[in-house]
């Protein structure tokens, strides 16, 4: 196994990139090249102290089998926190609230009914003054006298017939209007798709047509007198022209239920002559811009690079990580013009290979949620088609990206609710693609066997408590300060007991750890700190020696005003000592090492290289020691990214189990993160694991929270409080019995009542804007669907979306 060359200890120091723990051995045919065994030309001091692992393994498309020029093309629209850009389409104009199905069908033969009543009465002679327009225009002596004669000649026989034509074509349209059979066709026939509409156009179009040609539907003979009164009579002697006008007449009446029932376009495709069908998944647009012509080296005038660039992602010798890890590297090389140079001759020698990771990866060995890595975007789910979700949200993908994890993320819910495999899992995968992109430094704290991922996928696995790990954590975070290692230690030991100030704490692990090192060269080892704070006269009197012959008068009074408080009231040695007896226990043997020889992994190595970390503790056995390692780990992690310079790095934590981390100064640390670009992902069972005076200084301390499906009410409480309230406009119906006064109204409303079984009422609707709760505690703790997840999510520019129910496929 590999341990940087050290021997006897585990981990590196903050200076130097470690390798990964297992490099493992392809088991796939790579899709990019290998990188070189050796150092390439031009590496820094710190990429040639790495190790260099087989071939990376085949990438993943955000859309599967999608080739990489086409991928970078997609269009990535800015839109509105946490939506997945790729590939993005807003969704159709919002339609406003249509008129229920029992309503339409009503209102259909309502108007269908009327329009037979009235055609019958015209035809029967019922409706008077029926034909006064029709002789206003023309010729009296067509006509019998009276506004209610007939026709007397065959002029006004074949005018009566256009007349009742164009009439009826009226009542036709006036009925299809009325009954809103337009809206009809598009519910039950033109959403069924085809072949049903195809089927349903030729079923009306051939009971059409058989009326038509029984002369039920007067289309023929006006057609016929039309003709003739163009054409003169004569026309009708040759038997071939009638035959093309009753042709005419067929392919009129068929025609509008062929372009209603698409047959063109269903003919077309069952000819294979139209694009093959959707297999459900939208096909992407390309975008106008030539992504994958790198426009930005060919403006620097490196064309040359650019060409070279360019054959990589056409010829697949380039995967999305190489894309995204080049782009970064050219933006920073633009920053300082000396380093423009050295990356153009790398990439015209490497290529796609050119400012590789330090650990030489150029891929994860595998993937399990979709990534957009050009963007840092991980989709973790679907924005359900749900009242609480705005319109344009709906059935949107929900994507997590650096800007909005700079703000912090807590996710609470029950055990099974899915918080690591949805969630914490997907980030961690984003967050190391991104690493390798060297963008971003990711650590992901769990319990041993949580499923943060394999260990090839990080570049550092330190398993406390496991024998057989290569790496160590450092207790003091690798700095050299006593008063600052004395600060985050204090925080880590006693900072969940309230009746203990972590600054007198602090005080005293100072007063100890100032002179030790003073001393020695070096912090104390678990057992000799435990020592200290016990107050063992054997190590004080031995320390006390130490500094007599080194000289340190000034260490030797901190050790003296130690050693006048101890045993005195309020004294926090105890409680420190006991805090400490949980690491000094034989599982931990060899670990937490100091000294000359030991060099742990530091976690100030993540503010200056793009590492990948992952952090195993022993929960089952030593489930306290887990909870005061995690504890340490995020006061280190806020004290060490809040006082970094360079802070062009994302840097980021994840805490698979937060339980018992979170104290009054973490909270504090972690509102400072945004504005360092850093941030922390915590999950927790429930919000009761964090103090209780602490539940709403974290709850503001955070930009995205998640409440999975299965919380309580209590906790959903606290997310009401914090998500707050909207206007909404709300309805309220008042229903009033009508009392008829005339004796046939109470009969109709009698016969009324007797049909529905109801009485006759009327409603009062009354609209007001009240000021109501986003999510109801009740809401969420019983309405979230398995599965689920309500998410809230803001960015570091104060941007921000309301609360929404997000189906999770992470």
């Amino acid at each position: 196994m590999d341990d940087d060359g050290t021997r006897g200890v585990r981990g590196s120091s903050a200076d130097r990139v470690p390798g990964p723990a297992l490099p493992p051995p392809p088991t796939t045919p790579p899709r990019v090249p290998a990188p070189a065994a050796g150092p390439r030309p031009g590496a820094t001091p710190v990429e040639q102290h790495t190790t260099r692992p087989g071939p990376a393994s085949p990438a993943e498309q955000p859309v599967p089998g999608a080739p990489v020029d086409a991928w970078l093309r997609t269009p990535r629209p800015p839109q509105e926190p946490g939506v997945w850009r790729y590939g993005y389409t807003p969704p159709p104009p919002e339609e406003p609230e249509g008129v229920s199905n029992r309503s339409l069908l009503v209102g259909a033969l309502i108007s269908l009914l009327s329009a037979l009543l009235l055609w019958s009465l015209w035809r029967n002679g019922y409706l008077p003054y029926r034909l006064v327009p029709l002789k206003l225009f023309t010729p009296g002596e067509w006509w019998n006298p009276g506004t209610s004669g007939g026709p007397r000649t065959i002029e006004g026989s074949d005018a009566l017939t256009v007349y009742e034509a164009l009439l009826f074509g009226l009542l036709a349209y006036g009925c299809g209007r009325i009954g809103n059979f337009s809206e009809l066709f598009r519910r039950h026939v033109a959403d069924r798709g085809q072949p049903f509409l195809a089927l349903a156009a030729a079923a009306a179009a051939g009971l059409t047509q058989l009326l038509v040609w029984k002369e039920a539907l007067p289309v023929v003979r006006p057609v016929l007198v039309l003709v003739a009164s163009v054409a003169g009579g004569e026309i009708y002697q040759s038997q071939t022209v009638v035959n093309v006008i009753y042709a005419v007449i067929a392919a009129a009446v068929l025609y509008p239920f062929a372009r209603l029932g698409c047959w063109r376009e269903l003919i077309a495709a069952r000819r294979g002559t139209a694009a093959p069908a959707s297999d459900g998944t939208a096909a992407v647009p390309a975008a106008a811009t030539s992504a994958d012509q790198w426009p930005e080296l060919r403006t620097a005038g490196w064309t040359d690079a650019a060409d070279t660039l360019t054959a990589e992602v056409r010829t697949g010798r380039m995967n999305d990580v190489d894309v995204a890890r080049l782009r970064h590297a050219w933006a920073l090389a633009t920053r300082r013009p000396d380093r423009l140079a050295p990356l153009a001759e790398a990439v015209l020698r490497t290529g796609g290979a050119a400012a590789l990771h330090p650990s030489g990866h150029r891929d994860l060995p595998r993937r399990g949620a979709r990534h957009d890595v050009l963007t840092g975007q991980v989709r973790i789910g679907r924005c359900a088609d749900d009242p609480h979700n705005p319109y344009v949200r709906r059935g949107t993908g929900l994507a997590l990206e650096p800007a909005l994890l700079g703000t912090s993320l807590l996710a609470v819910g029950p055990p099974g609710a899915g918080k690591t495999a949805r969630l914490i899992r997907p980030v961690v995968e984003a967050l190391a693609l991104r690493a390798l992109a060297g963008q971003a430094a990711v650590l992901a704290v769990g319990g041993a066997g949580a499923p943060l991922g394999p260990d090839d996928a990080f570049d550092v696995v330190v398993r406390l408590g496991h024998p057989g790990s290569a790496h160590d954590i450092d207790l003091y975070g690798g700095t050299t300060d006593p008063d600052e290692a004395a600060a985050v230690l204090a925080e880590g030991l006693v900072g969940d007991v309230g009746s203990l100030d972590s600054r007198r704490a602090a005080t005293v692990l100072a007063q100890l750890l100032g002179p030790y090192r003073a001393a020695h060269g070096h912090f104390p080892s678990v057992p000799e700190l435990r020592e200290l704070l016990d107050g063992t006269p054997a190590a004080l009197a031995g320390l006390r020696a130490s500094l007599e012959a080194a000289g340190h008068h000034a260490m030797l009074r901190e050790l003296d005003a130690r050693s006048r408080q101890a045993g005195g009231p309020g004294d926090p040695a105890p409680a420190l000592a006991d805090r400490v007896a949980l690491l000094d226990r034989p599982a931990f043997t060899g670990f937490f090492a100091t000294g000359p020889d030991a060099r742990p992994f530091s976690l100030r190595a993540l503010g200056q290289h793009p590492l990948r970390v992952r952090v195993d503790l022993p929960e089952r056995g030593h489930a306290e020691a887990s909870r005061l390692l995690t504890r340490l780990l995020l006061a280190q992690f806020t004290a060490i990214t809040a006082a970094r310079t360079d802070t062009t790095l994302f840097a980021c934590l994840v805490l698979d189990d937060a339980t018992h981390a979170v104290t009054a100064e973490t909270v504090r640390g972690i509102r400072r993160l945004r504005s360092v670009n850093a941030g922390a992902v915590l999950a927790l069972r429930t919000v009761d694991d964090v103090p209780e005076t602490l539940h709403t200084p974290l709850l503001g301390a955070v930009g995205c929270t998640a409440a999975f499906s299965g919380i309580t009410t209590w906790d959903g409480k606290r997310f009401a409080e914090a998500w707050g309230k909207e206007w909404v406009e709300t309805r309220e119906v008042a229903q009033h019995t009508v009392f008829a006064d005339q004796p046939f109204t109470r009969a109709l409303h009698a016969l009324r009542k007797l049909v529905t079984g109801k009485a006759v009422t009327t409603d009062a609707v009354t609209v007001r804007q009240v000021e109501r709760e986003r999510w109801s505690a009740s809401e969420l703790a019983y309405a979230v669907p398995s599965g689920h997840a309500v998410i809230r999510l803001a960015t570091v520019e104060g941007e921000h979306a309301p609360p929404l129910l997000v189906h999770l496929d992470g």
